[in-house]
């Protein structure tokens, strides 16, 4: 059955593997992609909370769920002993030229 949802990979996956996917499907009387699908879901769900991308940057939005307890971490101010031009800094590091 083809959807509008999928794309055709070729994907290089280690033997046992591929006979536990198998092993699986047969067991749920289910295909193999089925399986692969649902695996990949749920590895992918468990990652969520690592992701170390800005929400500003992410297009789609609607589905980003940022870990606001990291986020409430990452907040706040540094004390330095001289002042610096912080965009000067990010524009330089952007650059590569870091002291």
């Amino acid at each position: 059955m083809k959807s509008k949802n999928r794309l055709r990979t070729t994907l290089n996956i280690d033997k046992d593997v591929i006979k536990s996917i198998k092993v699986i499907a047969l067991n749920r009387d289910s295909t193999q992609t089925e399986i692969i699908n649902e695996y990949l879901k749920k590895g992918l769900e468990s990652e969520e909370g690592l992701n170390k991308i800005p929400g500003y940057l992410i297009a789609n939005k609607k589905t980003y769920k940022p870990d606001k307890a990291r986020k409430k971490e990452l907040a706040g101010f540094i004390k330095v002993k001289t002042p610096f031009d912080a965009v000067k800094l990010i524009e330089d590091s952007r650059k590569g030229e870091t002291e």
